[in-house]
């Protein structure tokens, strides 16, 4: 079959004449639909055809277009997607195809001209009676890959330095092909798109860049957010990962995999909740954690029984060289062990502390709010706050909910540490109190923590939130908070088990429990999934860790799947991984991407 460029660019060129210009090729659109992939029905409207004739283009779109996930495409400053005439050219060669047809690429305008490394962002563009904006280059995900029939296409944008990019709309009006591309103003700063793309998605990140990107009026929010983690990571001269597509990257791990801690004493925090000192063997100092950090443990709960991996948050002090861990009896085999089995003088088999549910430093207000056994990393925090100077200053609001006195953990150490802090606030709720519990001196309310507990508070809007209890309590509140104008940027959450999925345009799947792969077993490596409860062998069969996790319903996030967007970057607790592709960027030390990664030996991912 001829390719798209033997057929027409011989009409092209005869219309153009000698005088090349900037041109408009066709314009394309399309509507969401669903679309079968690998067993799952994908909503996307990556699949553009051209129109004929004239068409409207407005604000948020062009007549008879759409996008299927608004998350990720659409809105203002991404609008209409722009790709060019001689990317094509470039792709046709490099991926050897010639059935390539316009809008290939999910794009709304095809043109020549506006190459990659000339267009600037916030440079303004006259198209027929439409003006329109640079805003950022393309974001890439994994349904261009669909419409290429080719999965490495995300990677493939970005390490060929040709994205394509987006428009906004800043005067609407009808355009067509053939439309002459008139530029009508520079944008500030001179930052191309292919810089731009590559300033995000590969590495290097110069801070002189960074800062230079971020007084672009006209770059999209998204992007400055990302910009904006990458200069945080670079003042806090953070090594490794990428700040800008992880902002929760945490710190490299104090030590890699698991190390043999001795439990130096255990105490009794209400009915149902045990404490538990963990020291080194040679009772030397263990490193200080950060506030809100979790430990994982890999525990036989019986005599010959395979290993099982468990997290539990810390509740301890920072900077006294031991841990400390809270666990409440339930009806898990992890926390039956511990509350059964476990004795001062045991060694158990520790990681290193984990996760990204930290304490930020700052003066803003600070909201603790927690529920039951949730009480465990914010109490961390509390820890911190009353050993930090800048604790006496900040106001600190300590909320807390649980059944009654009985079960409530904790409550003279908070006591004792809000005691300290000159502007702490302290409210408790029971929701079942018993009768010895005092109304005013145990507790404040009956009831539940909710959003109307807070603004009878008056607690601040402009504070940085912590949240962590059960999924209910979490869900409810986050909710609450961002309907009360609290920005997404100040709400911390932590969960006990495994986290949320984040699957872009797939069709809403019922939860399941975790579970073996259906099949016969795999004979590679034991892959553990510590939030899940899993640990099952790896099958070769599986492309990577990311399909194999979603062959055994855990929970995952991810966008690309080839390595590019580090939406999918998990802790690896333990163990080595091989990369096939290679990430654009490589994680952080200690962390995984499972788009693009299969196990080299038995490992433990904080999934």
């Amino acid at each position: 079959m001829q390719g798209l460029f033997g057929e027409l660019e011989s009409r092209y060129f005869a219309i153009q004449g000698a005088n090349q210009v900037n041109s408009l090729i066709s314009v394309n659109v399309g509507l969401p639909r669903d679309v079968e992939w690998q067993g799952k029905v994908v909503h996307t409207a990556v699949w553009k055809r051209p129109v004929s004739g004239r068409v409207m283009v407005r604000r948020l779109n062009i007549d008879g277009d759409g996008q299927g996930d608004l998350a990720g495409h659409g809105g203002e400053h991404r609008a209409v997607m722009v790709y060019q005439l001689e990317s094509y050219r470039h792709w046709e060669a490099h991926l050897q195809r010639k059935d390539f047809e316009y809008g290939q690429f999910g794009e709304n305008l095809t043109v020549d001209g506006l190459a990659d490394n000339e267009v600037c962002i916030g440079d303004h563009y006259r198209i027929g009676d439409a003006l329109f904006e640079v805003t950022q280059p393309r974001v890439t995900c994994y349904r261009v890959g669909i419409r290429m029939n080719n999965p490495q296409m995300p990677s493939l944008l970005v390490s060929h330095k040709r994205p394509g990019f987006y428009f906004r709309v800043i005067e609407e009006g009808e355009i067509g092909a053939g439309d002459e591309i008139i530029k009508i103003a520079d944008g500030p700063e001179g930052a191309t798109v292919a810089e731009m793309d590559a300033l995000l998605y590969l590495p290097g990140h110069p801070l002189n860049r960074l800062q230079r990107a971020l007084r672009i009026p006209s770059l999209s929010t998204g992007w400055k957010r990302s910009l904006e983690a990458l200069i945080a990571a670079a003042d806090a001269d953070k090594q490794g990962g990428n700040a800008g597509l992880a902002p929760s990257t945490e710190p490299a791990p104090l030590w890699k995999g698991f190390r043999s801690l001795r439990v130096a004493a255990i105490q009794r925090e209400s009915v149902d909740v045990l404490s538990f000192v963990l020291e080194s063997k040679d009772q030397s100092p263990l490193p200080a954690p950060l506030p809100g950090q979790f430990l994982a443990f890999k525990i036989e709960p019986g005599k010959g029984a395979t290993p099982i991996l468990r997290s539990y948050s810390m509740s301890g002090p920072q900077g006294i060289g031991t841990y400390r861990i809270s666990v409440k009896r339930a009806d898990g085999a992890g926390s039956r062990y511990f509350h059964d089995y476990i004795h001062a003088g045991d060694v158990l088999d520790v990681s290193a502390p984990r996760g990204s549910f930290t304490l930020a430093p700052g003066g803003s207000p600070v909201v603790l709010l927690s529920a039951g056994i949730g009480a465990t990393p914010v109490l961390s925090m509390l820890h911190s706050l009353a050993s930090a100077s800048d604790g006496l200053l900040r106001q600190i609001w300590w909320l807390y909910g649980a059944r009654n006195g009985a079960e409530h953990p904790f409550a003279a150490e908070a006591r004792k540490l809000l005691a300290m802090l000159p502007h702490s606030h302290s409210f408790i709720v029971y929701s079942k109190p018993e009768d010895a519990d005092r109304l005013g001196q145990d507790y404040d309310a009956q009831g539940h923590l909710n959003l109307s507990s807070l603004q009878e508070l008056q607690v601040p809007k402009n504070a940085d939130f912590y949240l962590c209890g059960p999924a209910g309590f979490l869900v409810e509140l986050t909710s609450g908070l961002q309907a009360w104008g609290v920005r997404d940027a100040c709400i911390h959450s932590e969960t006990f088990g495994a986290g949320s999925s984040v699957t872009p345009g797939i069709a809403s799947i019922q939860s399941k429990p975790s579970h073996p792969p259906v099949g016969t077993p795999g004979a590679g490596p034991k892959v553990s999934f510590t939030r899940s409860g899993l640990s099952v062998p790896w099958n070769s069969q599986f492309q990577s860790l990311l399909e194999f996790a979603e062959a055994c319903d855990v929970p995952v996030r991810w966008a690309c799947r080839t390595g590019v967007c580090h939406m999918c970057e998990s802790g690896l607790i333990d163990g080595r991984v091989c990369y096939a592709p290679e990430p654009l960027d490589r994680p952080a030390e200690g962390n995984v991407l499972i788009c693009c990664s299969t196990p080299q030996s038995e490992i433990e991912l904080d999934l």
